[in-house]
């Protein structure tokens, strides 16, 4: 589960990131604040796919996710990507906890 969630992160980086010349332009925030905001977001969601092995971390990304889904109200044309990524969040875990279950059947150790 924590390769899944820490891949998810490392994209939502890029696009998160990407959101900054967004939210400037169609959202019409000053760059200093855009970049604070989103910025700030991608440095989290960095920092977060970095330490996925630690398990505050994998609760800090679903706080991530719902301050990105959060910034869709701010940049309407956000919100969609907020989704997304959310629902990849959600099927990280899913597909995670299923695969580390099936690991642990068949005598592996989870989380490799």
């Amino acid at each position: 589960m924590r390769t899944i969630c820490a891949v998810v992160l490392a994209i939502e980086v890029i696009v998160i990131g990407l959101a900054v010349p967004v939210a400037i332009q169609l959202g019409g925030y000053p760059p200093a604040l855009a970049g604070g905001v989103w910025g700030g977001l991608a440095a989290a969601a960095l920092v977060l796919a970095a330490l996925q092995r630690y398990a505050w971390a994998h609760y800090a990304g679903w706080a991530l996710q719902a301050a990105f889904l959060a910034s869709g109200f701010l940049v309407p044309g956000l919100a969609v990507l907020g989704v997304v990524f959310t629902a990849l969040w959600i099927a990280g875990v899913l597909l995670g906890r299923r695969t580390d279950a099936m690991k642990a059947a068949h005598g592996e150790p989870a989380g490799r």
